[in-house]
């Protein structure tokens, strides 16, 4: 079973303590980096391991390995044997590990550490990407039977990720810790256990370092409580949501709780992509069982799969994917959801005799007006690309426009419902798509987005007197679809109130 780390970066050993005692909980062992610590605290770690009460893995991480340590290796070796030095007969006030590089030779360290059962941890790094050749420098660095070797490599895409976890299947008889550094290699940290790695490792929270936000890092109170890392085993069903950038994914929250809530031994994760084709490789080697596909990857997904759901293939956009036998099968919840909520928003049964500005023209737009055309309403579609706004207008016999004066005419003639559906407004500092625009305060506004309550064209139709409303209740309409196709069941209706992120 994968133990989790909490990975020490204080100034002082009083910082790193209070770190141990805010996270000790959650955690199954630390590593004090000394390399990060002032030089009048780095004299006295070696009464850490009996201060932390836990074990403790010594580490001195030079600079070109991402560290900090920048003085000569005569010193840092000092260090070390000053670590490991008053060895006690208690070995849990000694250091349970030391970290020694791949090319790191000092004969007298590995003795000191082996003479009182310190386990030597042997290690490589590569800030640039993944060896080619990972699985033969991972069997040469283990110079003894008795020592565990480490790679740490940064994921500079989802293929560079594949080649860790079949690095990791080809050393199955080697005890080991894998980690992806990086963004693309976050799934390597919740699923250490999949690498068969002995130690995850975990960070606090730390401001504006940016060698620790380039590992793509997270603390270990998310890890344990969100993703339930300690009863993640390798019989574990994992479920993914993909997409870049994922930063305000929330169906990870939801469908954990669900998880959690249901004692189903699953976990669902985010998993950045580079491509759509990358991501399906990472996924079969993984064993993934559902995906739910956001932005940008719900049109590019369509030709990988190899059945599609009568909705999805009319919609022309999949935000749900599911593992068969024969491959991957396609769904589209989005449009569901959205119906539903706007509905039962709008205390209506359909939109016959209703006009609608569609505001987009990528897969959640097309969840859209499907459904609008279903309902029996009529739309104008406006996109900054007049000719995709085009080309999804015509399916439906649907008015279309650029964001210019020519579409700001036309939607006041379709403006009982205007339906955002663009990813504008996502991020702090994103502008008003349409900002031309006057609201009379008798339109019907939604805004797809709902990782914000309020996006800044949510607010001034709120302020004009518009009805409004956020993505939030059609995420948990059309997640809760997911859920049935991922665990082919329906959501439990009672735990519809229970589960709210």
């Amino acid at each position: 079973m994968a133990r989790l780390c909490l990975c020490l970066t204080g100034k002082t050993l009083d910082e790193d303590m209070e770190l141990i005692n805010s996270y000790r909980k959650y955690i199954d062992l630390a590593e004090l980096r000394v390399d990060c610590l002032d030089p009048g605290d780095r004299l006295h770690i070696r009464r850490f391991p009996e201060m932390a009460g836990i074990p403790v893995i010594l580490t001195i991480r030079r600079s070109r390995d991402g560290g900090m340590f920048v003085g000569g290796e005569g010193a840092r070796i000092t260090l070390l044997a000053n670590g490991l030095a008053h060895a006690e007969a208690d070995r849990r006030r000694n250091f349970a590990f030391v970290d020694l590089e791949e090319d790191l030779d000092v004969p007298s360290l590995e003795e000191a550490a082996r003479a009182f059962d310190t386990r030597i941890i042997r290690s490589m790094y590569n800030l640039d990407g993944v060896d080619d050749d990972l699985v033969e420098r991972l069997r040469r660095l283990q110079r003894f039977g008795d020592e565990i070797v480490k790679a740490s490599v940064m994921a500079r895409s989802l293929d560079e990720v594949v080649k860790v976890y079949q690095a990791a299947r080809e050393t199955e008889n080697l005890e080991k810790i894998l980690h992806c550094m990086g963004e693309y290699g976050f799934n390597t940290t919740v699923l250490a256990e999949f690498l068969g790695s002995r130690i995850s490792y975990s960070f606090p929270p730390h401001g504006d370092d940016q060698t620790l936000a380039q590992t793509g890092a997270i603390d270990p109170k998310e890890l344990s409580e969100l993703y339930r890392f300690q009863e993640i085993t390798g019989k574990t069903r994992v479920f993914a949501v993909t997409g870049y950038p994922l930063k305000t994914a929330l169906s990870p929250r939801f469908f954990n709780k669900v998880f959690e809530v249901e004692k189903n031994d699953a976990v669902f994760i985010p998993i950045p992509a580079d491509s759509a084709a990358s991501l399906l490789r990472l996924a079969e080697m993984i064993g993934i069982s559902g995906i739910s596909v956001t932005s940008p990857f719900k049109e590019d997904i369509i030709p990988l799969l190899s059945e599609e759901s009568k909705e999805m293939a009319l919609i022309g956009a999949c935000n749900t994917i599911v593992a068969g036998s024969q491959g991957w099968k396609g769904y589209n919840t989005d449009a569901a959801g959205f119906s539903d909520s706007l509905l039962a928003f709008s205390g209506r049964k359909d939109f016959r005799g209703r006009r609608f500005t569609i505001l987009g023209a990528g897969g959640s737009a097309r969840a859209v007006a499907a459904e609008v055309f279903r309902l029996k309403g009529k739309a104008l579609i406006l996109n900054r690309s007049p000719a995709r706004a085009r080309s999804l207008a015509e399916s439906y016999g649907f008015a279309w426009a650029g964001l210019d004066s020519h579409g700001a005419s036309l939607m006041e003639r379709y403006s009982d419902f205007i339906i955002q559906a663009s990813p504008v407004g996502m991020e702090e500092g994103d502008q008003d798509p349409i900002d031309f625009y006057r609201f009379s305060g008798r339109e019907t506004f939604m805004d797809l987005i709902y990782s914000r309550e309020k996006t800044p064209c949510l607010k001034r139709a709120e302020e004009a007197g518009c009805r409004i409303l956020n993505g939030s209740d059609m995420f948990h309409r059309q997640v809760s679809y997911q859920y049935g196709y991922f665990m082919n069941k329906e959501f439990p209706p009672s735990l519809i109130s229970r589960i709210r992120v």
